[in-house]
């Protein structure tokens, strides 16, 4: 056999497009040479069409852009997302780190380096790549902008907002040599504000303006919403958890600790985590109530959890960088949205950005819970498209987090006595994403994804007092819905980890289940009456509550019993290792070597199509492919089992080529060159000393600079009985 040939990255020289001299400085630069390009979708701001444009934008305004690229592998990550939340599934709960979903999933190296030689061709500034490599950011002139993206910058007035805004006339193009790898441009226009979706009560004759504030709290706090809801009844508090706050404004530390004293709240201080340089905690802006209402809700239902308060621009960079900051960080397990826009009014290019973020969120284990909105079925009321249009609100329309409706609370004391839909609880169809393969069950219907997936309390007239801007409020809104079940995804982590089981993950595809079960009687609030503009309530799932509010020691006890924790002191016999026969067509739950999954016809699987395949190169290399499982102490046999074959150039008795595996740092066997022969052989190796233990399985495969030997390892098992 041929020695395997290494993939080297080849340099792509980008040479400038022709310079047009224009003879003025204010120009903005010409359309680009006739080179191929290709238009890029979705990438002008749907406000354009309706707006009057005003003239240009001078040709040396600096703007600031951000450049998204595609996910590589998108079927096997699918599927693994799929079967990451599946109880049952080998790969159920074996969350990835961020730098195995980048290796895996994300752009490559050679496509963050193609793209930043291309914007600096056309004198742009690349001033950062995320850590995922999802975004390239860079800034330039508009003439320059202009130039790279075949644009051409204008100044607009938004009639409905009667706001001033710039933006590009047609949609963004590049060259047909980088199609292949950037996802969208952003930044080309700076129409897009997310806005918070806090509600405040109406205002009535006699009684105080509804922004007013006052010296003592009214409105529900932590003993009325814990007790409706069986917060106070899951044994936890969130310790050991974090939660992302996702926010476009700041916050007044003396603020959330009155909050804390009022209501005898201990835990960690919040801190904030800057993103572009955003930090708005010196002077708070109009959306200082929305940031303080999000802390002080997860507080009330998660005290010891830790907050992390993410601070970003309040643009479409400003979002997809955030998004990319926290799944790359990977600090947190839960990540509380408060903040949307209308999908008919946001550019589908940067929600495509957002959702590539949130699948990576998906894949490392955290849950997301964005508000559904406060205008009901007609999620542009407040926007550029206007109250005639139906429409849901982004992020929670995106399958890959959990779209949190309203309700309107009413109690007995702190005991839970009725709900009903809140008449401006945002909810309806996407016209943006499919319907996810999980979005089953009675009251589901049509082809899109729909909104929300569960709710709780959110009508202003059954609001929640928090302490804000020196004061007393009361404040409702989807807002205050989604820290709530922020909140209860902390306690439940802190459970799951208690019972050696996975974090919640990517929450809906698991709600979803309980929902179709037995225990959704028991497991949610069904909210049946009530309804917004187009949606009523009813039996099952709505477009305005989704499947209900939650009962939460129910919901909890339903949620661990998808699987079986590893037991301490006794043993069911069972198979621990995932995807052992590598037939995702993803490592994951794997760590391996890049180029070591294949599904080559160079050398055969054991079965199926794909195997692991190291070495075999001819020159000095190692490979390795490992995965990490815990064996329960009760067990008194456990056997890992694997197929190899061994394949070699080299002749004779020395052993020149290894392949070792290891539990931990113990040597379990060693093969060589000199263990070749036609076809694979089966191995059984006795990790029985290990139960107990979380023992790393790993293979090394070592070449030296001569003579390709390949090791060739497939459908591997670890039996505990």
């Amino acid at each position: 056999m041929r020695p395997r040939t290494l993939a080297l990255a080849a340099a792509i020289a980008v040479l400038p497009l022709t310079a047009v001299s224009l003879g003025v400085s204010t120009a903005q630069a010409a359309a680009p040479n006739a080179a191929p390009r290709v238009a890029l979708p979705n990438t002008v701001n749907p406000a354009v069409a309706q707006s009057e444009k005003k003239g240009d934008v001078p040709a040396e305004q600096q703007i600031s852009i951000a450049v998204s690229l595609k996910l590589r592998n998108t079927d096997a990550l699918d599927h693994f997302l799929t079967a990451v939340t599946t109880p049952g599934a080998p790969e159920f709960g074996k969350y990835l780190t961020p730098e195995q979903f980048t290796a895996q999933f994300g752009p490559t190296q050679a496509a963050v380096d193609q793209v930043k030689t291309y914007l600096a061709a056309q004198g742009l500034t690349v001033t950062e790549v995320s850590a995922n490599r999802q975004v390239v950011s860079a800034h330039g002139t508009t003439a320059q902008v202009s130039q790279a993206f075949g644009t051409h910058e204008s100044s607009y007035v938004d009639p409905q907002l009667q706001r001033a805004f710039f933006a590009n006339d047609a949609a963004a193009s590049i060259p047909a040599d980088l199609a292949a790898v950037v996802q969208g441009v952003h930044g080309l226009d700076n129409h897009a504000v997310r806005k918070n979706r806090i509600a405040k009560p109406q205002s009535t004759p006699g009684t105080a303006a509804p922004n007013a504030t006052t010296a003592t709290p009214s409105g529900f706090g932590p003993a009325q919403y814990d007790g409706a809801y069986n917060l106070n009844k899951t044994g936890a508090d969130g310790t050991g958890v974090t939660v992302a706050l996702w926010e476009f404004d700041g916050y007044s530390k003396t603020n959330l600790t009155t909050y804390d004293s009022q209501y005898g709240l201990t835990g960690p201080a919040v801190s904030t985590v800057s993103v572009d340089g955003a930090n708005y905690d010196t002077t708070p802006g109009q959306g200082q109530g929305e940031v303080e209402l999000d802390s002080e809700i997860v507080r009330g239902a998660a005290p010891k959890a830790t907050q992390l308060i993410y601070e970003a621009p309040n643009s479409d960079q400003g979002e997809i960088d955030m998004a990319n900051k926290i799944v790359a960080d990977n600090r947190a397990s839960v990540i509380s949205i408060s903040w949307g826009s209308c999908e008919p009014d946001t550019t589908a290019a940067s929600m495509t950005a957002v959702d590539n973020a949130f699948k990576q969120a998906a894949a490392q284990g955290i849950s997301i819970f964005s508000a559904s909105g406060d205008d009901g079925s007609r999620d542009c009321t407040r926007s550029t498209s206007g109250s005639t249009v139906k429409a849901v609100d982004f992020p929670a329309s995106s399958p890959h987090q959990t779209g949190v409706g309203g309700t309107n609370l009413k109690v007995s004391g702190t005991a839970y006595s009725s709900e009903s839909a809140w008449s401006t609880a945002g909810g309806g169809v996407s016209t943006v994403f499919s319907k996810p393969s999980w979005q089953t069950g009675t009251g589901v219907s049509g082809t899109m994804r729909t909104v929300p997936d569960v709710s709780s309390n959110a009508d202003p007239a059954s609001g929640f007092a928090i302490y804000t801007a020196g004061g007393w409020q009361v404040y409702g809104g989807t807002s205050a819905a989604a820290p709530l079940w922020s909140g209860y995804a902390a306690q439940f982590n802190q459970k799951a980890k208690a019972a050696g089981q996975p974090v919640l993950g990517e929450a809906s595809p698991r709600l979803y289940s309980v929902a179709n079960s037995s225990n959704y009687g028991t497991a949610f609030h069904d909210v049946t009456t009530g309804s917004n503009q187009d949606f009523p309530a009813k039996a099952g799932y709505d477009q305005v509550t989704g499947w209900g509010t939650p009962v939460a020691d129910v919901l909890t006890t339903a949620l661990l019993g998808g699987t079986t924790p590893p037991p301490s002191g006794g043993c069911t016999a069972a198979q621990l290792v995932g995807n052992g026969g590598f037939e995702t067509g993803t490592a994951a739950p794997w760590t391996a070597s890049s180029g070591v999954l294949d599904n080559g016809t160079s050398q055969a699987a054991h079965s199926g199509s794909w195997k692991a395949w190291m070495d075999g190169y001819g020159s000095a290399h190692t490979d390795t492919v490992s995965q990490t499982v815990s064996i329960p102490a009760g067990c008194t046999s456990a056997k890992l089992t694997f197929w190899l074959h061994i394949d070699t150039a080299e002749t004779g008795s020395t052993a020149y080529d290894k392949l070792t595996v290891q539990a931990n740092s113990t040597t379990l066997a060693t093969y060589s060159n000199v263990n070749a022969a036609a076809g694979y052989v089966q191995k059984t190796l006795d990790l029985t000393s290990f139960a107990g233990q979380t023992v790393t399985v790993k293979f090394t495969g070592t070449e030296d600079s001569s003579m390709q030997t390949s090791f060739v390892i497939d459908d591997v098992a670890l039996n505990v009985s």
